[in-house]
C-alpha cells in the first residue's frame, strides 16, 4: 500500500508540474479579440514547442507564437518562404498583459500572400 501511495504521489506531482507548461501553450494568457501587428521580420523559428517570429515593430521586439511545427508548416508556412527583413503581418490575440509585446498568431501576410495557422480560429477574410 505504502509503495502505491508513494507511485500516485509521484504521478500527482509530475501532472502538477506539467500545468504551467500546458498553460503557456494553451490560449488563457490571450486577450479577447482580435489584434494586427504589422512590422519586420527580426527572426524566425520553426520548431518545437511552437513556431515563433520576432517582430520589430518601430524599434520594439515583439514575439509572435504560431502553431507546433507541424500546423505552421502544413498552413505553407517555412523558413523558405519568409526571412529577416520582410514584411508581415500577424493577425490574432495578444497577451492579456499590456505591458508584454507577445501575441499568438492565427494568420500571417507576407510578401501579399496568406498563411492560417489556426485556419479554424482565423477572422473572416
Amino acid at each position: 500500500m505504502q509503495m502505491f501511495l508513494r507511485g500516485g504521489l509521484a504521478a500527482l506531482l509530475l501532472v502538477l508540474a506539467a500545468i504551467p507548461a500546458l498553460s503557456h501553450h494553451g490560449w488563457a494568457w490571450t486577450a479577447d479579440g482580435f489584434f494586427e501587428l504589422e512590422g519586420v521580420i527580426a527572426e524566425i523559428y520553426i520548431g518545437n514547442p511552437h513556431a515563433t517570429l520576432d517582430v520589430d515593430v518601430e524599434g520594439e521586439t515583439w514575439r509572435v507564437e504560431l502553431a507546433p511545427p507541424s500546423r505552421t508548416i502544413a498552413a505553407g508556412f517555412t523558413e523558405d518562404v519568409a526571412k529577416k527583413g520582410d514584411e508581415v503581418t500577424a493577425i490574432g490575440h495578444r497577451s492579456r498583459d499590456s505591458n508584454e509585446r507577445r501575441m499568438k498568431a492565427v494568420r500571417l501576410v507576407i510578401g501579399g500572400k496568406t498563411y492560417d495557422v489556426y485556419p479554424d480560429m482565423a477572422p473572416p477574410a
